[in-house]
């Protein structure tokens, strides 16, 4: 079959690169894609954003199933607009997505159905992204994960999109992936049908964990998070493509995940300027090769004339495996050394917070 992802992100990449690997799997289209997915084997970037060419698009070449990378096309309606067309599509639907898109209604939404959230205030307690696939009804948990928001090392200087991030996350205890899923995750799938809204699609739920151990919605993302989605992908040894048909067709209950015991962790290569104003246009150098326990995931690249161009912020996500977040996190720095283009910038302390636990 025929799959389509919507989106040109370190996330999308990460996503057909993992649906690529299923031997139902004939073809991986990504629209528009980057860099990275234009080289890719098994993918095909396809130079599309618009929503009405993508739903021709799809439909012409029979797509199986369409799953959405970020937010903006979600919240434009992509997923209503697929259904109308009668394409399997694998996203919340407009009014769902305003769980994210809205922070008003996500908040009203919260207290509405007693959903533990922060109050307003400076919060310095460890941050967990939580991430599920819902199918409506059915709930299927993904590994967990944590990310690093700040630009410098020892979480330093401005917020950024995500600097780098790890899986699973030792502060997810299974105690709090259970109290997770009880207060948070499913009272979240039942309000949204109570409300009328039915909710399909990843959700992400960014939880704040206190000294108490409760955990509190900080926000709701109704998307993969990004760079959550490069270690997570790396450790999943599932077909994702059974899990995504799973998902559009309500049957979520009848699969399970399975997971790599090892860690994976991803640092972000940054462009120059990043975040406030990042530079483009310096070429990217012959990067290392992906190994079973490394893969570079692109971001903000794009394919000029057979050279990679940093074309965004975030540029590359180098991401591997190990048999602890320490041997995963000495495997990435490894293969950073071997990556070059100019004003390239990165943390040398992602996963950090993993082994701070640990001492």
């Amino acid at each position: 079959m025929k799959l389509l992802v919507i989106g040109s992100g370190g996330r999308e990449h990460a996503l057909a690169w993992k649906l690529a690997q299923s031997p139902k799997v004939s073809q991986v289209y990504v629209a528009p894609g980057n860099g990275g997915t234009a080289t890719e084997s098994g993918l095909l970037n396809v130079p599309i954003s618009a929503i009405p060419a993508l739903v021709e698009f799809a439909r012409r070449e029979e797509i199986a199933l369409t799953v959405v990378g970020p937010e903006a096309p979600l919240a434009a309606g992509v997923v209503d607009a697929f259904r109308a067309a009668g394409l399997k599509i694998f996203g919340p639907s407009a009014a769902a997505a305003q769980l994210e898109s809205s922070k008003d209604f996500a908040k009203q939404f919260m207290a509405r159905h007693g959903i533990p959230t922060a109050a307003f205030g400076t919060f310095t307690d460890e941050e967990a992204s939580f991430i599920v696939m819902v199918d409506g009804e059915h709930v299927l948990a993904l590994a967990s994960s944590q990310d690093h928001k700040r630009l410098g090392d020892g979480d330093s200087g401005p917020n950024t999109g995500g600097m780098g991030a790890y899986s699973p996350a030792p502060v997810v205890t299974p105690e709090l992936h259970a109290r997770i899923m009880r207060e948070v995750i499913h009272p979240t799938v039942e309000g949204m049908a109570a409300d009328g809204i039915r909710y399909t699609g990843f959700l992400y739920a960014g939880i704040m964990v206190g000294a108490d151990g409760a955990p509190r919605v900080l926000e709701f993302n109704c998307r993969m998070g990004d760079p959550e989605t490069q270690p997570i992908m790396m450790r999943l040894k599932s077909d994702l493509s059974v899990l995504l048909d799973a998902g559009v067709n309500g049957k979520l209950d009848q699969v399970e995940a399975e997971w790599d015991r090892r860690a994976a962790l991803g640092v972000v290569i940054a462009a120059a300027g990043y975040p406030a104003s990042p530079q483009q246009g310096a070429i990217v150098g012959t990067l290392p090769a992906a190994a079973d326990d490394l893969h570079i995931f692109h971001a903000g690249t794009t394919a000029q004339d057979e050279r990679i161009v940093v074309s965004g912020g975030r540029v590359l996500v180098v991401t591997a495996l190990g048999d602890s977040v320490r041997l995963a996190q000495k495997r990435a720095y490894e293969a950073i050394a071997d990556v070059r283009f100019d004003g390239m910038q990165y943390r040398r302390d992602i996963g950090w917070r993993a082994l701070d636990r640990k001492k």
